[in-house]
Formats: C-alpha cells, sequence, structure tokens
C-alpha cells in the first residue's frame, strides 16, 4: 500500500525528489538543496595549491622532465544494454523521456518490491566475454554495493563483486597511422553485470537539484581494463575499440553523447623502472575518445610536475573532473574504498549458472570482430588507413563485404565507398543504410567501368543517380544513351572537329605550349556528351596534335 500510494505520487509530480536532507517546495514540486557537494568542491578547489601547467612557456621543460617518468592507465566502461527493458523490471528506457515517466516500485526501490532478472542481460553479458577473450564463470551471482546518493533510490547498487560473469580477456587494437600505427594488445581484469543508478538534474544557481528515476535499474556491463596503456592516445583508441565491438555485436548503441558508453579512466605516474604503482587518480565526466586523450594527457602532466618539484603527498586518492572548456582536471570528491561499499551477497536474485550448451549456442552466434574483419581485409591488400576506415563501422563494412561478394575489384569498391559515397553521406547526414544505392549495383558500376562500357567520369554522375534515387546501372545507361564510344573513327571525326574550330590554340600549342592538350580532350569530351573513351581520345588527339599537316 504505501509503495503504490508513493509510486502515484511520483507520477503525479514528475520531478519529485528523493533520498535528501533537506528539501523545499517550489511550484508545487518538491526540491532538494545541493549546496554541499558543488560548494565543497568549490572550495576544495580554491583552498589547496593549484598546479598549473602552462600550455606554452613550460612545454619544452615539461616534455624534457615527462621522459623521466611512465604513466600507467586504466580504464573503466560502462555500456548500456539494447534490452527492450530494464534489468530487473519490465520498465522501458528510452533516451530523453519526460522525467520520471519510465519508473516503477521495483526501479524506485520501494518496499516490498522485488527484482526479477531480465535474461537478455545474461546473454548479452556472454557475448561481450566471449568477444573479450575472456574467461566466463559458470556459476555467478549478484551482490549489494552500498552508497548513498540522491539518484540511487535504494540506497545499494544491484552489481557482481567477487564473482563477476567474466575475467581475465583481451582486445587488440590498431593505432591510427597518424599516430604512428602499430597493434596493441590491451588485457581485461573483469566484466561484470549492474544495473545504472538515475540522473541529476542541477538548476543553474546550484541551489537545487531535480532527480529524474528514468535510468534507474538500466541493465549495464562495467568493463574493467588492464592498467596496460600508458599514453591518452593508446586510451582513447582502447575505448573506441570497446565501442566498435560493442556495436558490431549489437549489444548497445554505444553513443557517449547519450551516455550509453561512458568511461571512467585511472591515471597514476612513477619514474622509468620502478615497479610500484603511483597514487592513482580517477577522471569522470569524458564525453568522447578526444577529451579521454587531452584529459589523461593533462592529468599526467600534473602528476609529472608535482612529482618533479618534490610534491608527490599532493596527489591523492581522488575522483577529479573534466573542465572541457578549462581544458584542466578539478578535484570532485575523495575517492571511496572497497570497504566503503560494504558489499554483500544479493539476497533477492538466484545465482546465475551457465550451461556450455548455451555458451556454446552464443559463441556460434557472434559476428566477425572487429580486429579479425581488419586483419582481413589487410591480406586483402589495402592500406591500414583504408582498413580502418572501413572496419570502423559494422554496417559500411558488411557494405564493403557484400559488394565485393559480387565480384567488384577490392580497391575500387574501398575508393568509391570512402570517396564519393563517403562524401554524399556526409552531405546529406545520412548513414549508409539510409542511401538508395544497394552493393550488388556498385559492383555492377565498377564492373562498368572497368570493362569500359562507360568512362569514370560518367561513372560518378551515375553513382549520384543511384544513391539519390536508387535504380540499375544498366537501366540508366540504356536510359540516357550513355554507353561509351570506342569507335576510332567516330572519335577521330570528333577530333577533326575540335582542331579545326580551334586554330589559334592549335597555332601555340604547336608552338610550345603543351598544356593546351587539357584544352582540346575537354572540347572533344563536350562534343561526345563525355562518352568517349578518355584512353582513345587522348591517342588519337596527341597523334592529330604532333602531326605537322
Amino acid at each position: 500500500m504505501m509503495a503504490s500510494t508513493f509510486f502515484r505520487s511520483i507520477q503525479n509530480h514528475p520531478l519529485l525528489l528523493y533520498q535528501t536532507a533537506l528539501f523545499r517546495r517550489k511550484n508545487g514540486v518538491l526540491y532538494c538543496t545541493m549546496k554541499g557537494t558543488e560548494a565543497q568542491t568549490a572550495t576544495q578547489e580554491k583552498q589547496k595549491p593549484q598546479i598549473k601547467v602552462p600550455p606554452r612557456t613550460q612545454t619544452k621543460t615539461i616534455d624534457k622532465i615527462s621522459k623521466d617518468y611512465e604513466a600507467v592507465i586504466g580504464i573503466e566502461t560502462h555500456v548500456q544494454l539494447n534490452t527492450l527493458t530494464k534489468a530487473f523490471c519490465s520498465c522501458p528506457y528510452n533516451y530523453g523521456s519526460p522525467p520520471n515517466t519510465s519508473v516503477c516500485p521495483i526501479c524506485m526501490g520501494l518496499p516490498g518490491a522485488l527484482p526479477v532478472l531480465n535474461s537478455k542481460v545474461i546473454e548479452f553479458a556472454v557475448k561481450m566475454g566471449l568477444a573479450l577473450n575472456c574467461k566466463l564463470s559458470f556459476n555467478s551471482k549478484f551482490d549489494r554495493k552500498q552508497y548513498f546518493y540522491p539518484d540511487l533510490p535504494k540506497g545499494y547498487q544491484i552489481s557482481q563483486f567477487d564473482v563477476p560473469i567474466a575475467t581475465g580477456g583481451y582486445i587488440d587494437v590498431d593505432l591510427p597511422v597518424e599516430f604512428g600505427g602499430g597493434h596493441r594488445r590491451f588485457g581485461i581484469t573483469r566484466v561484470h553485470m549492474e544495473e545504472d543508478a538515475g540522473k541529476l538534474l542541477h538548476s543553474e544557481n546550484g541551489s537545487y537539484s531535480e532527480v529524474d528515476l528514468n535510468r534507474a535499474g538500466v541493465p549495464l556491463l562495467e568493463i574493467v581494463s588492464e592498467p596496460d596503456m600508458r599514453t591518452g592516445i593508446e586510451a582513447a583508441e582502447y575505448a573506441a575499440e570497446v565501442q566498435r565491438l560493442v556495436r558490431y555485436l549489437g549489444v548497445s548503441n554505444g553513443n557517449m553523447q547519450e551516455g550509453s558508453l561512458r568511461c571512467d579512466v585511472n591515471v597514476s605516474v612513477r619514474p622509468i623502472g620502478q615497479s610500484q604503482f603511483g597514487t592513482k587518480v580517477e577522471i569522470k565526466n569524458l564525453n568522447s575518445f578526444s577529451s579521454v586523450s587531452r584529459a589523461i594527457d593533462f592529468e599526467i602532466s600534473r602528476q609529472v610536475l608535482l612529482h618533479s618539484q618534490g610534491q608527490c603527498d599532493q596527489i591523492i586518492q581522488e575522483t577529479r573532473l573534466w573542465e572541457e572548456g578549462a581544458q584542466k582536471t578539478v578535484t570532485m570528491r575523495k575517492k571511496e574504498g572497497l570497504a566503503d561499499y560494504r558489499y554483500f551477497p544479493e539476497p533477492d536474485l538466484p545465482g546465475v549458472i551457465l550451461t556450455k550448451e548455451y555458451v556454446d549456442s552464443i559463441r556460434d552466434s557472434l559476428p566477425e570482430a572487429p580486429e579479425v574483419k581488419r586483419r582481413r581485409y589487410e591480406k586483402m591488400g589495402l592500406s591500414m588507413q583504408d582498413v580502418l576506415l572501413l572496419a570502423n563501422d559494422i554496417n559500411v563494412a558488411q557494405f564493403f563485404d557484400a559488394t565485393i561478394a559480387k565480384g567488384a575489384d577490392v580497391k575500387l569498391a574501398a575508393n568509391w565507398i570512402m570517396g564519393d559515397i563517403a562524401a554524399y553521406m556526409k552531405n546529406e547526414k545520412l548513414t549508409i543504410n539510409e542511401i538508395k544505392l544497394v552493393p550488388q549495383e556498385l559492383a555492377e558500376l565498377i564492373a562498368s567501368i572497368k570493362g569500359g562500357t562507360i568512362s569514370g567520369k560518367i561513372g560518378k554522375e551515375i553513382l549520384f543517380e543511384l544513391l539519390a534515387k536508387g535504380g540499375t546501372v544498366k537501366g540508366l545507361i540504356k536510359e540516357k544513351d550513355l554507353v561509351q564510344i570506342v569507335d576510332p573513327l567516330e572519335i577521330e571525326k570528333m577530333v577533326d572537329k575540335v582542331l579545326a574550330e580551334n586554330p589559334k590554340q592549335l597555332e601555340q600549342y604547336r608552338g610550345g605550349k603543351t598544356k593546351l592538350q587539357g584544352y582540346f580532350a575537354g572540347q572533344v569530351m563536350k562534343v561526345s556528351k563525355g562518352k568517349a573513351s578518355p584512353g582513345l581520345l587522348n591517342k588519337i588527339l596527341l597523334e592529330k596534335l604532333n602531326s605537322k599537316s
């Protein structure tokens, strides 16, 4: 009775706030004041000695000092799963829904409400564990992680502690060519299932915050890496590969701007040769891969400078925020230890028991991983730059694979997709699944150009027609009469006509102004309406131009 009454009041007042010491009313809605956290953080920032890293004046000095130190970086990635309902109840989650409209007594943690596990969460966790080359726990369990924050309605989070569903894996990453290239393998410590908390919506003046519980109970996978990364670029590429993988697997959309993939980065610094780790600092509020790279580079510089100034005691285990505008990290709060979370087994949920048959069926359903696809493309003779671009998006990769499966030349197919097709998609703000061109017709277009039926110029015209309106290559060639002219006598007549109509230019060419060849070729193409075979045209044109008669 108590749960249903309170639940109805939340639905009637969708911005009703929950779990805080100070409340006040405004226009009939209950708000909580959150002066404590923000004010304390600001005060701490003012009181603590600020270590500034000047961008220009001391760059050379910092670079020189940095050579004596090594950064140790690990990442905790939270992946929001593409399930129809939340982890332990039947509430849907749709990004952007009005606050507190996808909630129920279970995800709000009301008395008497019991969780029931969504089986899809287990399936996605097993997929991710296998794709990350992990060892699966055939018998795992859920635990309660205790902490108190206004957007955590139960006062604890259902997670996994000592027996996660997957452990001891790795992920292979190819670094971009512009950053030196090369392959890296980063270890995966664990993958575990858990639920998300709600979201705080802070007022502009900071005097109160609103709680939206729509996200509370949404299923997450937390992927914890080994501290194997050493630079901001490596960390950003690791995070990008995780995003790529979850999209390939279909377990998440991986959109950082929606919070579907969130990275918490742990950074410490130690002198070169020292095996012991330095004091770890966690960085939050990273909503892009470039932010991950820049935040890490700033934090490395900050810690290295403190070490070099004999102030390493100023590096404390804490959580810091990345301020995009100021391009720096600032203190958020001191880091909790494991003891602060007071884990214990979740009494309301049974253990998670996997069978070999279940795991094997999921293993057999896994798509080709991004890294495997990149190696396959390399063996086809494509450059690393081509490989990274094609394999970055699973839909683009599938379009490319379907095109070459129809017999298209590998390099030409890659060039068309990454060139004109990519430019069209960017201009029209479309994905490759939204264009009208299909792989079979791209293969036909490439074959028509390669076989001499049409010229490359006409091929481009046909391409843009296919992209915008669809249709077939053969149909458009017939409809517009675009078959390439390959009859030497017909082309010769056109060349003679152009030369006769441009005697002044012909005299200048024969007087040494040989660049005019391009002018004549263009005129012949105009006469032929773009249908003259370029190779044959240039051969006949040169013979005529260099003829003394």
